[in-house]
């Protein structure tokens, strides 16, 4: 049965690629939940989880409504500086002020920490009851896409919301790891076949009714999160990441960056596609952390992403099995995205901020695992507390996807169906370290040489 479902595969003249959430990653907008939930990063998310383009107009309100409210870095704050130091007692103590003094209304400069882009080191200073992230940082500007980014890097800057998310569910992602899939039902699957195994589905050239019929027949792809809320900004931005890779790899658009094409191009000449669908999906990509001999000074080491393939088989009831091999030009698709990650954080911001979240969720799990908090004597209730008043913007959950198709007439008439998601294993990257005394150094040029600031 199996071998008679890839036979009919190979009939039809079509790649069919999985459609997945356009969801670009906005900041907080307080008072704003219904309209930035209805125009954010070109996407419309309703109550009930379904996806949708917002209108043109709805989007240019939105971009111009985000840039009255997100005002630029002054000072010191908007100077770029190889080490921006973030002192998490400090922040804590920012965070109740606000709290307290100011409706709880968090300032810019509190809610994207600082402008810091990524974090490099954690820090412990047991005399100052202090623990500090540091890593490359500088002002923000509110980009074309609705993200923020760094003024002159162009790299998207943490979100504080995204820190608390993964500072408060490092249990979880010690217990399963943090994930987002998109995928197809069974009964989409099972619809699908049944067209292309119809005379219907055999067209010579795909037709605008046939596309139609294809769509229906798939129907609706389900969204599956686990370890974050679903109503968070960081499970936005995990979406977003997996949306756009699929989108790259299956042509649905060009890839901004030079030398990084689709998959369905480099499987034109049908040669060496297989028998099975690709799965892509993307991972912590860290080398063993540097540490300190007093274990008081730690430096995250690596590139932090890559992608990962691996081959499925649509079974005749429509599930999908793994085939328990890996597909070389969908391996070789993988790792060109993972050589070219870099340049595509900076061209595609949705790219950084997944890195942002790998770089957070294991710096949450290395303060947990190394017990840095009792030895800093430094304790964070509002940053860590999942019932604390610092609470989570919430926003409109993505439930299911609308299903978009990329047509290619190839040689052999494969279908390709591109299923993944995105997985966070931070405390395998936290449980690997070696000694470091370079880290030390930086330390000691790192100490915080103002009380008065929460940043440096």
């Amino acid at each position: 049965m199996l071998r008679r479902v890839l036979m009919s595969q190979r009939i039809c003249r079509v790649a069919v690629a999985v459609a997945y959430l356009a969801s670009l990653c906005s900041p907080a907008m307080a008072g704003h939940q219904n309209f930035r939930n209805n125009s954010v990063g070109g996407v419309s998310i309703d109550v009930e989880g379904v996806v949708g383009p917002p209108s043109d107009s709805g989007r240019k309100l939105f971009l111009e409504q985000l840039r009255k409210e997100v005002k630029a870095a002054e000072g010191a704050l908007n100077t770029p500086v190889e080490l921006r130091m973030v002192s998490l007692r400090a922040l804590e103590a920012a965070c109740e002020d606000a709290l307290k003094n100011n409706l709880g209304q968090l300032p810019d400069e509190v809610k994207f920490l600082a402008g810091l882009q990524r974090i490099q080191y954690v820090f412990v200073y047991p005399e100052e009851n202090d623990i500090v992230l540091a890593g490359p940082g500088e002002g923000w500007r509110v980009a074309d896409d609705a993200t923020v980014v760094g003024v002159t890097t162009g790299r998207p800057v943490l979100h504080l919301d995204d820190f608390l998310v993964a500072m408060r569910t490092v249990h979880e992602a010690r217990r399963g790891g943090i994930s987002v899939s998109i995928d197809s039902t069974a009964e989409g699957n099972r619809n699908l076949q049944r067209l292309f195994d119809s005379p219907q589905g055999r067209p010579q050239n795909p037709t605008p009714q046939f596309v139609a019929a294809v769509k229906q027949a798939f129907g609706p792809q389900v969204v599956t999160l686990t370890g974050v809320p679903e109503t968070s900004h960081f499970a936005r931005v995990l979406v977003a990441a997996d949306y756009r890779m699929k989108r790259l790899a299956m042509n649905l658009e060009k890839s901004p960056v030079r030398g990084l094409g689709s998959y369905l191009e480099m499987i034109k000449s049908g040669k060496g596609a297989g028998d099975v669908n690709p799965r892509w999906w993307m991972a912590c990509n860290y080398e063993p952390l540097a540490a300190s001999e007093d274990k008081l000074a730690w430096e995250l080491r690596g590139p932090g992403v890559k992608v990962m393939t691996e081959d499925e088989y649509v079974l005749a009831n429509g599930d999908v099995a793994p085939a328990g091999k890996v597909n070389k030009l969908a391996q070789n698709w993988a790792d060109n995205m993972t050589a070219k990650y870099d340049a595509l954080s900076a061209a595609d911001p949705v790219f950084g901020e997944l890195r942002n979240l790998m770089d957070m969720c294991v710096v949450a799990a290395l303060i947990e695992k190394e017990r840095l908090g009792e030895v800093a004597g430094c304790s964070l209730p509002l940053l860590t507390g999942a019932s604390s008043e610092l609470a989570l913007e919430k926003w409109n959950a993505a439930k299911k996807i609308s299903p978009e198709v990329s047509f290619l007439k190839i040689r052999n008439a494969w279908v390709v169906s591109a299923s993944g998601g995105v997985q966070i294993e931070s405390w395998q990257v936290a449980s690997r370290a070696e000694t470091d005394s370079n880290v030390t150094v930086v330390r000691q040029r790192a100490a915080p040489s103002s009380k008065s600031l929460w940043w440096q």
